[in-house]
């Protein structure tokens, strides 16, 4: 058995891998900013008056505000770019975790690129380890993390947004369980915070890069450490979790955490996209005038919070799945172009939309997120579509054509704004 705490087995595993980055690693990294800039720069115009306050009183400095003309300071820069990287629903995540990432970790190390020269290995090297260690610590206590009501994204992403600068800056063992102690003791985040009509969802990863960016800059001081943070009796998974898996935190791999991320084309939240994806197939079959109902069974952390028919505006919409569901078999897309503005349309099909919990499609997740559409028309007709691996999963990937495309669509909007 090691003998070592858990904050320590973390900090060794932390080196261990990255030490085994190679050049096909840190091209997923390249693609993961690839897919982050454009969804950042779209959700920029998108905010662009809400943010108006802020950047007029906001400091002078040299990291880049991406979708704006002006250059602010670190802090400032990480919160608004990762709250506009969220906006969307466009931003990349992983399904074994269940969080999203580039909104956090890779605004944290941009950000701080404006206070330190960091050379591009670097910076693609601490993308890779940010995402490791927030894909790590949110698999070692899900499900258990998200029922509590914890958006893994707020707080597993402050923590990977923080080693993701700690590893860009070259830090040593001993600055990063610095880094990960403070992390861990600034990691926030709730669900409640997406509910009716909120837009303020993407506040929990903005805050994530922002307190992450901090943290990893606590480990250039000298403050000594709690002896472990995350394993101790009030610590990190005590506190944020009814049961927890230590192994998980640090069991070797054949694979890097960054190599499992999805991408979204889709513009709501990944628990739908398997049935919209369902939906999509159905499109060109049926005629929507001629649907009675329609099922969509799927897994239990599919339901809550994402079978809502009441449409309280553009951000409900795109957490709700009988929306996005209407919307696909309309249209047969689930674009900007059905969300941003509203369709009445579709609202009054994802009326018809019910969504349930399926016991055996529950036991398959996260390792798959299926979805069975089933639609039942007026003449007492049924169509049935399923859906395992939703478009943008490491086992049904992005083409260089779709990554195109779902640039051009963002192009699209940034101009019709």
């Amino acid at each position: 058995m090691n003998s070592l705490n858990l904050t320590d087995r973390f900090t060794d595993y932390l080196f261990h891998r990255y030490e085994t980055i190679d050049d096909y690693i840190r091209c997923k990294a390249e693609l993961c900013i690839q897919d982050y800039l454009p969804v950042t720069e779209a959700g920029a115009k998108k905010n662009h008056d809400k943010w108006l306050h802020i950047l007029k009183h906001s400091s002078s400095g040299n990291s880049i505000l991406y979708g704006y003309t002006k250059c602010t300071d670190s802090r400032t820069a990480a919160l608004i770019n990762g709250f506009n990287a969220h906006t969307l629903e466009l931003d990349d995540g992983q399904r074994f975790a269940m969080i999203h990432l580039g909104a956090s970790v890779i605004s944290a190390v941009l950000a701080a690129e404006g206070d330190y020269q960091i050379s591009g290995i670097s910076k693609l090297n601490g993308i890779v380890m940010g995402y490791e260690a927030a894909c790590r610590t949110a698999i070692a206590m899900q499900p258990s993390h998200k029922q509590l009501g914890y958006h893994t994204a707020g707080t597993c992403g402050t923590i990977g947004a923080a080693v993701g600068v700690a590893f860009s800056l070259g830090m040593n063992k001993e600055q990063l369980k610095r880094v990960l102690t403070t992390a861990a003791g600034s990691a926030a985040g709730m669900l409640e915070i997406q509910e009716q009509a909120s837009e303020l969802k993407p506040y929990n990863l903005g805050r994530a890069a922002m307190d992450g960016l901090s943290a990893a800059y606590m480990g250039f001081t000298e403050f000594d450490t709690p002896n472990d943070m995350f394993g101790g009796e009030r610590g990190f998974f005590k506190t944020f979790s009814k049961q927890f898996n230590p192994e998980k935190l640090t069991e070797d791999t054949d694979y890097f955490e960054i190599e499992r991320i999805y991408v979204k084309p889709y513009v709501s939240c990944r628990h739908s996209h398997s049935a919209v994806e369902a939906a999509i197939r159905l499109h060109s079959e049926i005629s929507t005038k001629d649907i009675d109902t329609v099922e969509v069974r799927t897994y239990k952390l599919g339901v809550k919070g994402h079978d809502h028919k009441m449409i309280n505006g553009v951000a409900s919409a795109k957490l709700s799945t009988p929306y996005a569901v209407a919307a696909g078999l309309i249209y047969g897309k689930a674009d900007l172009s059905v969300f941003e503005p509203l369709d009445l349309r579709v609202i009054e099909l994802a009326k018809k939309v019910n969504v349930i919990e399926d016991s055996d499609l529950t036991a398959e997740c996260p390792k798959k997120r299926i979805a069975i559409v089933k639609v039942n028309t007026i003449g007492g007709k049924q169509y049935c579509e399923r859906v395992d691996y939703a478009k943008g999963e490491p086992e049904n990937p992005f083409t260089d054509k779709e990554r195109s495309e779902k640039k051009k669509m963002l192009t699209e909007y940034m101009k019709n704004l």
